[in-house]
């Protein structure tokens, strides 16, 4: 069964979520353009044909044909993720991570705590994001500085808060944090 309205109504929601954290970071324009891809007929109608509501609707599809069209598309266009940023290493001879820019770690960080806001729902957390981080920690193909940057972040919040994290995350991006 396609779901396009709930599917609609989740995107839509988790994006003003995310807005509204990056707006809380210091960085509300570059939210301004969170995930616009996640409506275009590429992405929009895989995401509506494996909707569930409690999860990632590109994990469905995976399960399904091991891979996700969606997700392919999702990741080439969005810098917030850390899947954007490979290249290959003509010295390696490979595809290797690269360090991302710290406004896009701060936007990554937005878009997994509202992301965890939205699946989660009245059941949420602070150390929702962090736990989930963990989880997925041994396989992740990321640099190991952004690794770092993005559970420094996450562990502030399931420690500290979200008022707490969102003031700091203000300095870091702007660089008048020091440190990780």
């Amino acid at each position: 069964m396609i779901h396009p309205i709930k599917h609609f109504i989740t995107i839509t929601h988790h994006r003003h979520k995310v807005i509204a954290h990056c707006f809380r970071a210091g960085i509300g324009l570059q939210g301004l353009g969170h995930d616009l891809s996640k409506y275009a007929p590429a992405e929009f109608w895989a995401g509506a044909r494996y909707y569930q509501g409690n999860r990632s609707p590109n994990e469905a599809e995976r399960e399904v044909y091991g891979y996700s069209s969606a997700w392919l598309h999702h990741k080439g266009r969005n810098k917030h993720h850390f899947e954007y940023w490979t290249d290959y290493n003509p010295k390696e001879r490979r595809v290797v991570p690269i360090r991302m820019p710290r406004r896009y770690v701060a936007e990554m960080f937005c878009d997994r705590v509202a992301a965890s806001k939205i699946y989660r729902g009245k059941d949420y957390r602070d150390d929702d994001p962090l736990q989930y981080f963990l989880r997925g920690k041994p396989s992740r193909v990321i640099h190991p500085d952004t690794s770092d940057e993005l559970e420094t972040l996450l562990t502030m919040l399931a420690e500290q808060g979200e008022k707490a994290t969102f003031s700091y995350l203000k300095g870091w991006v702007k660089g008048t944090k020091m440190g990780k």
